[in-house]
């Protein structure tokens, strides 16, 4: 039985000056959820890479926005990142060549990738009408990740 507790939400212009407010939020949320430090920071660092990517590579400079919600789910906390922005799935994004000395590495994909080592599940659907929406899920435990990504 899934039991859900406390919601919060927020909607913000898709311009980069507003992604603090993302950041704030989720912070809040689960210090709410009383998340260890590890937990919170994960989050935080998995949000942040895809409000901003969304926001650069996907509005690309038009007018938009972000609807993000976070919501505690029996031992997880599992956070909703809505937008209008052309169709992307970033769960079909290639890991990095981690072999390869930066410098001499295909630009991108670390936003996507640091998203995956900072979440225990990343799911994203096509939203009906356009648009994208992206579930990142973490567990509470402070334990070692194991990601699952469709």
């Amino acid at each position: 039985m899934t039991m859900a507790g406390p919601k919060e939400h927020l909607r913000i212009p898709a311009t980069l000056d507003r992604v603090a407010e993302v950041r704030a939020l989720v912070r809040r949320f689960a210090e709410r959820c009383r998340a260890p430090d590890a937990c919170e920071d994960d989050l935080v660092q998995a949000v942040d890479e895809i409000a901003t990517n969304t926001i650069i590579h996907g509005y690309r400079g038009s007018p938009g926005w972000l609807d993000v919600t976070a919501e505690h789910v029996d031992d997880r906390i599992v956070v909703t990142i809505e937008d209008e922005a052309p169709l992307f799935d970033p769960t079909t994004v290639p890991q990095p060549d981690l072999d390869t000395a930066p410098e001499h590495r295909r630009p991108g994909g670390m936003g996507v990738h640091l998203t995956r080592l900072a979440s225990h599940s990343m799911r994203h659907e096509a939203k009906p009408g356009g648009g994208n929406i992206l579930i990142i899920t973490r567990g509470l435990s402070d334990s070692a990740r194991g990601r699952t990504i469709r």
